[in-house]
């Protein structure tokens, strides 16, 4: 019995044992040799979590390519649309070789508290053949599909930020801009939050899908970027409506389902861990579009289409970090919630703060990701449905939920004005005032979205 119970709950690491021990009996009596024989049975890698994770790291990348360029070009005017497509492909498609190249082993790998080491530079040792762990002790993923699967976030929230700076960005200062902030912000918050050894995955702070790694960090560097380059021009002079809502909804729509891959395949098995990620994504979501929508009944007398898509997003941003950790009626209040906040941050807080965040980046992402940060150290409670353990205490997890909020925003923060001084001295972040003029698909890449015949 002393046996089995060292063994854990990998059938395929008790078959394998007793295997053994059956074969040559006089194992049994030697306790050491029970160990060895144990040791030697390889971890199991289920074939199914295999194709889960390939699965959601498809749905993550569809959600960049082209659900948030889609969603971002909709919301410019037409003469913007493809630099906006651009921006979101080109950052994306930077950030994930940049991740294969040093980003992986400096965010997750065995380091210090603040970053990872150097051993998987260059993805050094990384074979068809070498594992990642996952959630359960004895069961293992193949090294490749983690990395790949990590290196999406990465991608995803680096071209989050380009929503705040968009129709007066210049194309290279971005690509600089991201690869400086992507290194001294995501990266070192990514290990604090997830990396072995990280200093907030050890004080016990909850992100299960990247509420502060993503969200507030992204949202908080958008807000700065968006003081430091300035208003477009025209800003609350002439109107700047959305040139294609139509297309909006369709990207969000897009995020919507890639969202099941980042939040469920944050579970890194196929699993009911992931069956509860993936429902609290579909049930937060829904509520926070109904709230939204209410809000702007009560507020304007009806709601809107960008409205709806803006609170699908805010719903998704919000359960991001407490998806595996909340029951499905935590979810519903949290989306609902959020649904109502984030309206007031694209409205009243805007006004307050001033600045021309063009596609609401701050009031979702930021706001959204701070909600749903603190919400989760409340919902995450057995009282209240979550999954916490018998000595969970909601003040003391508020509290530690806080702490990683407010990492995260001096970090972002600091790191971005940083990030945006230097890109603007070497190559310049913002076009000329012609070109803004122009429109930065002809100005910048020299081709339209749409011609008329």
């Amino acid at each position: 019995m002393k046996i089995l119970k060292s063994l854990g709950s990998n059938p395929w690491k008790i078959f394998g044992t007793l295997l053994a021990l059956i074969s040559v009996p006089a194992l049994a009596q030697d306790p050491e040799l029970v160990a060895e024989v144990v040791a030697a049975v390889e971890p199991t890698v289920v074939k199914g979590d295999v194709a889960w994770m390939m699965t959601a790291t498809l749905l993550v990348t569809f959600m960049a390519v082209p659900g948030l360029a889609l969603f971002y070009g909709g919301l410019v005017r037409t003469k913007n649309m493809l630099s906006m497509l651009m921006q979101v492909t080109a950052v994306f498609s930077l950030i994930v070789v940049l991740w294969a190249i040093y980003g992986y082993s400096l965010a997750l790998t065995e380091g210090n508290a603040i970053y990872g080491g150097l051993s998987k530079l260059f993805l050094s040792g990384v074979t068809p053949d070498s594992l990642a762990d996952t959630f359960s002790d004895d069961y293992k993923l193949p090294e490749t599909i983690f990395i790949a699967f990590q290196s999406t976030f990465a991608g995803l929230t680096c071209a989050l930020i380009l929503g705040s700076i968009c129709e007066r960005a210049k194309f290279a200062g971005v690509l600089l801009f991201a690869v400086i902030w992507f290194t001294f912000s995501y990266l070192p918050i990514c290990h604090m939050v997830w990396g072995p050894g990280g200093y907030l995955l050890d004080k016990g702070a909850l992100d299960f899908a990247g509420g502060t790694v993503v969200h507030i960090n992204s949202g908080v560097a958008g807000l700065v970027a968006a003081y430091f380059l300035g208003s477009r021009l025209g800003y609350k002079k002439e109107p700047m409506p959305p040139h294609s809502l139509v297309m909006t909804m369709i990207g969000a729509s897009m995020l919507w389902v890639g969202w099941f891959g980042f939040n469920a395949g944050s579970n890194l098995e196929a699993t009911s861990g992931a069956t509860i990620a993936f429902a609290n994504t579909l049930f937060a979501t829904a509520g926070a579009v109904l709230a939204w929508c209410l809000g702007e009944t009560i507020a304007k007398g009806k709601p809107s289409m960008l409205g709806a898509a803006s609170g699908m997003v805010a719903g998704l941003v919000a359960i991001t970090p407490a998806c595996g950790s909340v029951g499905i009626m935590g979810a519903i209040v949290i989306g609902a919630v959020a649904g109502f906040v984030c309206l007031w941050a694209c409205t009243g807080l805007k006004s307050l703060l001033g600045a021309d965040e063009s596609l609401d980046v701050f009031g979702i992402h930021g706001v959204g990701g701070i909600l749903g940060a603190i919400l989760t150290g409340v919902f995450s409670a057995p009282s209240l449905g979550g999954g916490g353990g018998d000595d969970f205490s909601i003040g003391g997890q508020v509290l530690i939920q806080l702490e990683a909020v407010i990492i995260t925003i001096i970090v972002s923060a600091v790191v971005a004005f940083i990030a945006l001084k230097i890109s603007d001295l070497i190559v310049g972040m913002r076009v000329t005032e012609e070109a803004e003029r122009e429109g930065l698909d002809v100005s910048s890449h020299g081709e339209k979205a749409y011609y008329m015949n």
